[in-house]
């Protein structure tokens, strides 16, 4: 299993409105920058994702799992080569990981939510993961 972090503004898609789209999830939509669609694409059915209210909030507010690999973004022009995955919410963090709170971890100084703060979908690595579902009260 691979594991990775996607950042949504809350006002567009928040952690509840994926929670209301149940086991069936929803199409993670509107990503246009070259290195999140190539992480998009490299996701598996299965793999898990933290949450990420960017914006306002800055928190990991939760765990999701990619339940569809990804297909061309329905929201996309033609021509265009934007994808999507389908994602699901599994499980609230209890307390929501705060950027602040990664930043002051020193086991996370290399983790991309810092080192590469503007990229929307971004690899997680099995240690950092751990690290964070810890801090957020959850079984990794």
């Amino acid at each position: 299993m691979n594991y990775w972090l996607i950042k949504s503004e809350p006002a567009a898609w928040s952690w509840e409105m994926q929670v209301a789209k149940g086991a069936k999830g929803d199409a993670w939509t509107g990503v246009r920058n070259h290195t999140a669609k190539q992480n998009l694409m490299k996701m598996k059915k299965g793999d898990r994702a933290f949450f990420y209210h960017s914006g306002e909030g800055k928190e990991i507010v939760g765990i999701a799992e990619i339940v569809r690999e990804s297909y061309p973004d329905p929201t996309a022009k033609p021509g265009e080569p934007w994808v999507v995955v389908d994602v699901k919410a599994v499980t609230p963090f209890k307390t929501p990981v705060t950027l602040a709170a990664v930043r002051a971890e020193p086991r996370l100084k290399d983790m991309a939510l810092i080192k590469l703060s503007r990229l929307s979908v971004q690899p997680v690595t099995p240690e950092e993961w751990k690290i964070v579902c810890q801090m957020g009260g959850v079984k990794p």
